[in-house]
């Protein structure tokens, strides 16, 4: 892939990413929902590099979201020179979409007769463009059919119960109960679907996936601090990943207040919406790991996935 030229090295990827996400935002739907019901459609794919083979995720995957080429059925996005080496040909005028990843960075500190040697990570930003915007690409041929909606829902239940996470059902509220650790569930008959049921205790095992013997996140929040939008930031992002993965819903709705406080704690930190976006990751692959068929499918995290973006990052 080839990074951009020197003239943008002095852009802040992480402000400007994080002022298109908080744009969405205030126009009240999150950019990472699908405007219809996967359950309805053919087969869902996620964004994929055809040259490499590789899913965009993370961050990544959220970056191309936002893009209104995003939904147009065909999952294929690659850079110029991948295009260009396959005698391909990015038509003139077509902008493309930004996507990052951390290069390790290795600085030497003298101290005296010392010779300390550190790696920080630098953030590295690259532009891919959709297969429509580029002449000569193959069709991509008959998208596969979807499976019938009630194996879907199958693939969920099987994964909550997988997880061992214990699911007790009675009352008008979905939540995870980090003290007790368990998901709240109401009866079956108060959802829309039975797929709007199965986005909702997914969401909810997302949550658990924070358990200190799972992958211990700060769980601690009440509603309306920051440490709770956080996690439900995470929550919602993790939904959008295993539900893309599933060809589910992703939509649990949240009060206008969510969004809000989302926007609050993007603006606070640029940098947010890059760490969570790795978390959600870690929490698609923790659930999709009690799946036989998309656990094994998981890819560890690549060159194409950027870590949490840590304290000390440069952006180039």
């Amino acid at each position: 892939m080839r990074p951009f030229k020197h003239e943008s090295a002095r852009r802040d990827h992480y402000q400007e990413l994080t002022e298109a996400v908080i744009a969405k935002l205030e126009e009240g739907t999150p950019p990472w929902r699908r405007p219809w019901d996967p359950s309805k459609c053919a087969a869902a794919t996620s964004p994929m590099n055809p040259v490499t083979g590789r899913s965009y995720r993370g961050v990544n995957a959220l970056a191309l979201a936002l893009s209104p080429l995003a939904f147009a059925g065909d999952p294929r996005w690659m850079t110029y020179r991948q295009a260009g080496e396959r005698g391909w040909q990015v038509r003139k005028g077509e902008k493309g979409a930004i996507v990052f990843f951390y290069k390790k960075l290795e600085l030497r500190d003298r101290q005296g007769d010392d010779d300390e040697r550190r790696t920080i990570p630098l953030l590295r930003a690259y532009t891919v463009f959709h297969a429509s915007q580029i002449d000569g690409v193959p069709e991509l041929g008959a998208p596969m059919a979807a499976r019938p909606v009630p194996e879907r829902i199958a693939d969920a239940d099987l994964i909550v119960k997988a997880s061992g996470v214990r699911v007790e059902i009675g009352g008008d509220r979905a939540y995870y109960a980090p003290a007790s650790d368990h998901i709240r569930m109401p009866p079956d008959e108060a959802f829309e679907s039975p797929a709007a049921r199965s986005a909702t205790v997914l969401h909810e095992l997302g949550h658990a996936s924070g358990a200190p013997h799972r992958l211990n996140r700060d769980l601690s929040g009440r509603f309306g601090d920051t440490a709770y939008s956080r996690e439900e930031l995470r929550a919602e992002l993790a939904s959008y990943f295993v539900g893309s993965a599933l060809d589910l819903p992703c939509d649990v709705p949240n009060h206008v207040s969510y969004i809000q406080s989302w926007i609050k704690v993007l603006k606070s930190d640029t940098r947010e919406i890059f760490r969570a976006a790795a978390d959600a990751s870690r929490i698609a692959d923790w659930i999709l790991s009690h799946h036989p068929d998309h656990g094994e499918s998981r890819d560890p995290a690549s060159e194409d996935e950027p870590s949490p973006a840590p304290t000390e990052a440069l952006a180039a």
